[in-house]
């Protein structure tokens, strides 16, 4: 997969997490020809959050966008941001998750977060999600107890241009 940044759209999102104002970040990126748009908090955590929480969590939701340019259709879109909010509205509150990034294109939408503990993140996440329809999703563990990831999508992030 050819992956190129060219586009930082800049500063834009203010996110509220635990009632703290912070800025974010929406890029886009190109895969493959196909537009790609991150969403994510510009900053590390405290050392003391990373050390706390080394499993990288990705929820990886693949669809059809081939009519759409390789971004979802309407009602795709709508269940993925039910989704979402679900997590960052019951699960967050949990205080076993960072969000980190979302990317959505190509034909995929991931939600990335860092946990502490697995079966816990499964436990609740089941719970929270119990009266939702089920949705098409693939969650995979990684261990980055450096949050190798994450610092190399801002140091990608870092490099772009704004535009």
């Amino acid at each position: 997969m050819k992956r190129t940044i060219t586009t930082l759209i800049g500063i834009l999102l203010t996110m509220t997490i635990n009632a703290e104002e912070e800025k974010g970040i929406i890029g886009r990126v190109y895969e493959d020809g196909a537009p790609v748009i991150y969403k994510f908090v510009n900053d590390l955590p405290e050392e003391s959050v990373r050390a706390n929480l080394t499993w990288l969590t990705v929820i990886a939701w693949k669809y059809d966008g081939s009519s759409n340019n390789g971004m979802p259709v309407a009602d795709v879109n709508q269940r993925m941001i039910a989704l979402e909010v679900a997590i960052e509205e019951n699960i967050e509150n949990y205080s076993v998750l960072r969000h980190v990034y979302s990317r959505t294109g190509n034909n995929l939408k991931e939600l990335v977060y860092y946990i502490h503990d697995r079966e816990n993140f499964l436990e609740i996440f089941n719970s929270v999600l119990s009266g939702h329809p089920r949705y098409p999703i693939e969650i995979n563990f990684y261990e980055d107890n450096e949050w190798k990831d994450f610092k190399r999508l801002l140091n990608d992030f870092s490099k772009a241009e704004n535009k």
